[in-house]
């Protein structure tokens, strides 16, 4: 249905309405290449559309407005970092007052009980631990379970994605082989030693994988994100949780990203009973943090390693982790922010956000599909929404995702880089929504037969 001679063409168009809507960001662009790596200070910010980044100026709620005035409607949300919005009014207020206070003090606060209780109560987690990101919660969780399983391997799902922990930037070879994925940069030891790859939603997979008792613990989101919203079977996280039992294997559930699902992410929502979670990217407003809860049982059994071993660098911690400031930015994020009616208005509008984009896939007859997780909503470029992380993959289209962002951009439009995902957030407006249906249609429009 995309002509790609009309895709070419309209690209290009909007490569230079890029460069003419931008000359401010393209100034700092360049000052910034005398002393960033890329001209940016992290390498994600040069995947954005363009020949160069546009740098934010200020942002609010659901809104900001870069260095040239321009202002967008954000369902990035920094890659979820900022679901809660930009600049909420409660965080805000907690933050400012526990820096008057004190920033890190590497003891605890009352706001880490509160926080703890409250942790325990959304996702049924009995003891809870703190660090400065998900992928450092990931990390310190797989410690833990390599150390009380006796263990070495870790289990993840083809696709996945984890943070930059280095057992999981691996892949599924088609001779069911595991390799380093491709972009993944220095890698310390080579993954296939560390770690097993299955495809999501193969239970068959997952067990032969699991029968030799090797596995120290499996790592998965309960739906995969990263790569669209992949889903699970019906019975799947059953057999997962079977499996994992039945050989003894420590089983992590990453709701970095799902949490977007309920108050307490898809283990609240679905009644999963892992061993671990991990959280990170928003609970706490965008401070930096991360945190693992553990069951009893498990928390029990992980005590009895760390007091077993002499001094402080067990390889888990952080002296900025838990700190004061990031205490109280969680309870007001929890406490204030991410509540049940958080969760019922954002999931209608992502509802209405995805009515808006199958009416577009509808009225041009695209082989498209969309999917919902809560206040997340995705579009891919599958007839059927996919089941595998390679068929995520394989139903990507790198000239289209550019050209769509691109477009939107360009229209005051900010869609997240890295795949076609959206995000609510309780600034997002219904007309934020239909902008979007607007954009989508008009740049659509223009490159069909």
């Amino acid at each position: 249905m995309i002509n790609r001679e009309k895709l070419k063409i309209k690209f290009e168009e909007e490569m230079k309405m890029f460069d003419s809507l931008h000359p401010a960001s393209k100034k700092m662009f360049d000052k910034a290449k005398e002393s960033l790596l890329q001209g940016v200070p992290l390498n994600w910010m040069v995947r954005w559309m363009g020949e160069f980044p546009i740098f934010v100026e200020k942002a609010e709620g659901a809104h900001f407005t870069d260095v040239d005035g321009i202002e967008y409607v954000d369902f990035c949300l920094g890659d979820t970092g900022s679901l809660v919005g930009h600049g909420p009014k409660a965080a805000k207020d907690a933050i400012l007052n526990q820096f008057e206070k004190g920033a890190s003090f590497m003891l605890p606060t009352e706001d880490a009980i509160w926080v703890g209780a409250e942790l325990k109560r959304r996702f049924k987690m009995k003891f809870w631990q703190f660090s400065t990101s998900a992928t450092d919660a990931n990390r310190f969780a797989l410690r833990l379970a390599r150390r009380v399983t006796g263990r070495s391997k870790v289990l993840v799902f083809n696709w996945c994605y984890h943070g930059t922990v280095d057992e999981s930037i691996a892949s599924l070879n088609p001779d069911g082989s595991v390799s380093p994925r491709k972009g993944n940069i220095g890698f310390p030891v080579d993954p296939s030693i560390t770690t097993k790859v299955v495809e999501w939603n193969d239970p068959k997979a997952l067990e032969e994988a699991l029968k030799d008792e090797d596995v120290a613990a499996v790592l998965c989101e309960p739906v995969m994100t990263n790569v669209g919203v992949v889903l699970p079977d019906p019975g799947f996280h059953d057999i997962l949780r079977k499996l994992t039992k039945k050989h003894g294997t420590v089983l992590i559930i990453d709701e970095t990203h799902t949490m977007c699902a309920s108050i307490g992410g898809f283990t609240y929502l679905d009644d999963l009973e892992p061993d671990v979670v991990t959280l990170g990217k928003f609970v706490a407003s965008g401070i930096p943090a991360g945190a693992y809860g553990m069951s009893e049982e498990f928390g029990k059994r992980a005590v009895i390693e760390i007091e077993s071993e002499f001094g402080v660098a067990k390889g888990i911690g952080g002296t900025l982790a838990a700190n004061a400031l990031t205490m109280a930015a969680i309870r007001a994020t929890l406490g204030e922010i991410l509540t049940e009616e958080f969760y019922v208005r954002n999931m209608a509008l992502a509802e209405k956000f995805n009515k808006g984009v199958q009416s577009v896939i509808d009225e041009f007859e695209l082989p498209w599909s969309t999917t919902q997780l809560g206040c997340r909503t995705e579009y891919v470029f599958s007839k059927t929404p996919t089941r595998t992380g390679t068929e995520a993959i394989e139903a990507k289209d790198n000239d289209l995702d550019w050209y769509l962002h691109l477009a939107c951009l360009n229209r005051g439009v900010i869609m997240t880089p890295f795949h076609n995902m959206a995000l609510m957030t309780t600034a997002t407006t219904q007309e934020d929504v239909d902008k979007h249906t607007h954009v989508l249609r008009e740049v659509v429009k223009s490159i069909v037969d």
